[in-house]
């Protein structure tokens, strides 16, 4: 098994699937300014402002992930050449932490937040709270759709580093 080609196909798949979180913004950013000009309600206009902060994190999030993942692709050739043991055992460091905070922020957090931000919708009456509880609630879905498949990557790319890791033991 080639560890480096699992690697950068493995940053190639990250960087095919971070654009959506771009895209995902800019739907945001544009249904914000949809609220905007054409909101004629109380509950329309409170959307203006929670869209318009969903669509920018979505946008900061996805190219900060597309970035990070585009410099890495170049970086691991590089650090396989020079240690190829080094660059399994840091890869599996970085694989393991990134499986861990999924568990922590992924599967647990994000959950919890949606549960508050409906119990919100449910208690609270005000548009403004009723408009960011739903605009969370969304981009909070968009982000468990698009790393539900980041995680699946992210674990079958550790057991491969795992499976060569125990190869270079033996």
């Amino acid at each position: 098994m080639d560890i480096l080609k699992a690697a950068t196909d493995w940053a190639k798949a990250e960087l095919f699937s971070t654009p959506f979180f771009i895209l995902f913004g800019v739907v945001f950013v544009l249904a914000s300014i949809g609220f905007w000009q054409l909101g004629k309600t109380d509950m329309a206009k409170a959307y203006i402002i929670p869209t318009l902060v969903a669509g920018a994190l979505l946008m900061i999030i996805g190219l900060g992930l597309f970035f990070t993942n585009k410099s890495r692709l170049t970086q691991f050739e590089t650090a396989y050449k020079s240690n190829p043991s080094a660059f399994v055992a840091s890869e599996l460091a970085r694989a393991k932490a990134t499986l861990k905070e999924y568990q922590t922020i992924v599967f647990k957090a994000i959950p919890l937040i949606i549960i508050i931000c409906s119990l919100v919708i449910l208690f609270i009456d005000k548009p403004i709270w009723r408009a960011s509880a739903i605009t969370t609630i969304a981009m909070l879905v968009v982000i468990l759709l698009i790393d539900g498949t980041a995680h699946a990557r992210i674990d079958a790319y550790h057991q491969q580093l795992l499976s060569v890791e125990r190869q270079l033991k033996d």
